[in-house]
């Protein structure tokens, strides 16, 4: 007879195994649907332009949740409002499950406000990580573009972008912080 540990071991080794070909057909089909992203987002999602974020390695649960605030108008964006206007459930996590099993690139950062923005960063990891990779919800920062953070948390800061802790966290930083610490996640 399975104790309570061991019975809880194999019911999750049994849910893992079966997620596994769901997982790789999520990632085919999505990969079909990213090709309509990638004049934005880059060939697997890793951004060439300082105006779009990156997608690569970024959690599957949280772009699934941006996808659905794009799509329901929480998330204001012309661009991505009309992109996931007609995507189902199913698209998002195939889509999201593609990016986020792409490798990832630094998009790179000013060297000079990277190492400021390197002591800035601390409290960033106590919800995006220790790597500042995220988790599940919580977005990947490292390696992304340095301008579109500097946009997402000025928007925080002045309230025009709204999201758990975010506001006040982006508020207590000067605008001269803020790109500090976007050069720094940049270069990551």
């Amino acid at each position: 007879m399975l104790n309570h540990k061991s019975s809880w071991l194999l019911c999750a080794s049994i849910i893992g195994l079966l997620a596994l070909p769901c997982s790789a057909a999520e990632t085919s089909s999505g990969e079909k649907l990213a090709t309509t992203c990638t004049g934005c987002h880059g060939a697997q999602g890793n951004s060439g332009s300082p105006d779009f974020p990156n997608l690569a390695g970024q959690q599957a649960a949280y772009l699934v949740a941006q996808l659905k605030a794009f799509k329901e108008g929480r998330r204001k964006n012309s661009i991505m409002n009309a992109q996931a206007a007609n995507l189902s459930q199913s698209d998002m996590e195939q889509l999201a499950a593609y990016f986020n099993s792409q490798q990832t690139q630094s998009a790179g950062g000013d060297a000079a406000l990277s190492k400021q923005g390197s002591t800035l960063v601390s409290q960033c990891m106590g919800c995006h990580g220790e790597a500042l990779k995220g988790n599940l919800h919580i977005p990947r920062l490292a390696g992304q573009q340095p301008d579109y953070l500097i946009r997402q948390l000025t928007a925080f800061k002045k309230g025009d972008r709204k999201g758990g802790p975010m506001p006040t966290v982006a508020a207590q930083f000067s605008e001269a912080e803020i790109q500090a610490i976007a050069a720094y996640l940049g270069s990551l």
